[in-house]
């Protein structure tokens, strides 16, 4: 019986805030693409100028990332459909640009309204899953990330492949044409988005006794006060907590190539000698490997419940993948360094988002927790989008080795946490007893005597 509601959710919820996770991705590294396809030539932009508008995209994100607060005041299907529109609006409206202070003013809205959608989906989904079956479907939905930007490859390809004479410009079509869907997305956001397991249209009124049960498990009784109430001690509890900055500057070192690949990668194909037109198509494997893996290592560390182990080999293979991109000249290593780094960073990400989530004892602790990770953590696009200066072409040597420093440092702070994790078990261990599994445990999830720390 329960198994059967998962199913409900996962094909009714999960893919639906993919969908627009993976339109979002889209519209906001898609830029990459269009620089290429003539953009930088029709508004005559500089490399710094090009930065600026990267740049401009995550300082609105980092300034209004309180926005994920929202989740909790207004109903999760009118905020989405909020963000949605908003997003889908100012994408499309990039194409009528014409200078570039008015792509700086769309990059600034379309970063202000996509700060209210991302953030807070990993904590919308902790209402609906119990702590060992949330990391996949955090990792479905990170993945739309790399699967959007192997999509943008190949839609750009087949966009801006035709000669653009005596019509729009390849560019504004592409902005066109990936903008536009992101504006329909957001009436499927409107109707279909469940505000609450009580409140899903999809689930019965068996389906939703279970669900009932589900959060009695996980947070005791407390599962009637999860929404819409806010416990300001564990606010400050979370606040002072170590662990929450341990993950906060991982995903800050992920962040620093996470923002920069999917906008430079393309330029950085085309300076190892291939046209502008296979550049963008040659831009879309490495994140179809990305995609696969982010799915298939979430679903491991749910099922080993060993997050950290997970993100100390991913980080160390989007490192080499770095490496090989700073070190060589040669077409076939760099390309290779390309699918090893797209193939660490994106599934790191996926498993420090569920980790956070997994390690905190209330959910305004998890809440919280999700704040510090985006307030700190999206400070690295900011660093990330600064990395790649044409006059450093084709190589990019300097961009590539702080990439493979933050990769590594991000392995050691896994490790790091991981070690922290194990002390405070064996100290739970020896103040409470060991923890035997009990099915349908009340409160497990919350602080107590039968929590227990993911490691």
């Amino acid at each position: 019986m329960e198994r059967r509601v998962v199913r409900k959710l996962d094909k009714r919820l999960v893919p639906l805030v993919m969908g627009l996770y993976a339109l979002a991705y889209l519209d906001r590294s898609n830029i990459g693409n269009a620089k290429i396809a003539g953009m930088e030539k029709d508004l005559t932009l500089s490399s710094s100028e090009y930065q600026w508008l990267l740049t401009m995209f995550y300082i609105s994100y980092i300034l209004f990332e309180w926005f994920a607060l929202m989740w909790k005041i207004l109903p999760p299907h009118i905020w989405a459909t909020i963000c949605v529109l908003g997003w889908g609006l100012t994408a499309t409206l990039q194409s009528a640009t014409y200078s570039f202070s008015g792509m700086m003013a769309a990059r600034f809205f379309l970063g202000l309204f996509e700060a209210g959608y991302a953030p807070g989906v990993p904590y919308l989904l902790s209402f609906f899953y119990l702590r060992h079956e949330i990391g996949v479907r955090i990792g479905i939905f990170v993945s739309a990330a790399p699967l959007a930007t192997c999509f943008a490859g190949a839609l750009a390809y087949g966009i801006t492949s035709g000669d653009d004479d005596g019509r729009i410009a390849n560019w504004r079509l592409l902005f066109l044409v990936e903008g536009l869907p992101t504006v329909l997305a957001g009436a499927a956001a409107f109707w279909f988005l469940p505000d609450s397991p009580e409140k899903a249209s999809f689930l019965t009124e068996e389906d939703k006794a279970i669900t009932r049960t589900r959060g009695v498990q996980q947070v005791g009784q407390e599962t009637a006060h999860r929404v819409g109430g806010i416990k300001f001690e564990d606010v400050g509890a979370a606040l002072l907590d170590l662990k929450n900055y341990f993950t906060a500057l991982m995903y800050f070192s992920c962040n620093v190539s996470y923002s920069s690949l999917p906008v430079f990668l393309p330029t950085i194909i085309k300076e190892m000698g291939f046209s502008s037109i296979n550049a963008q198509g040659l831009s879309a494997p490495p994140y179809f490997l990305a995609f696969l893996l982010v799915i298939i290592t979430t679903y491991i560390s749910d099922r080993t419940q060993q997050r950290g182990l997970t993100i100390i080999i991913l980080s160390f293979i989007g490192a080499l993948g770095y490496i090989l991109l700073s070190t060589t000249s040669a077409t076939g290593p760099r390309y290779t360094g390309v699918f090893f780094a797209a193939a660490g960073i994106f599934p790191c990400i996926g498993n420090i988002l569920p980790w956070v989530l997994n390690n905190q004892g209330s959910d305004t602790k998890r809440g919280t927790g999700i704040a510090i990770l985006n307030f700190i953590g999206q400070c690295g696009p900011v660093l990330g989008t600064r990395l790649y200066p044409a006059k450093e072409g084709p190589y990019y040597r300097k961009g590539m080795w702080i990439c493979a420093g933050f990769m590594i440092f991000n392995g050691f702070l896994a490790l790091g946490l991981r070690t922290l994790l194990v002390l405070e078990n064996r100290r739970l261990d020896r103040k409470y007893g060991v923890v035997q599994p009990v099915h349908g445990e009340a409160g497990k999830e919350n602080d107590g005597p039968n929590f227990r720390y993911v490691l």
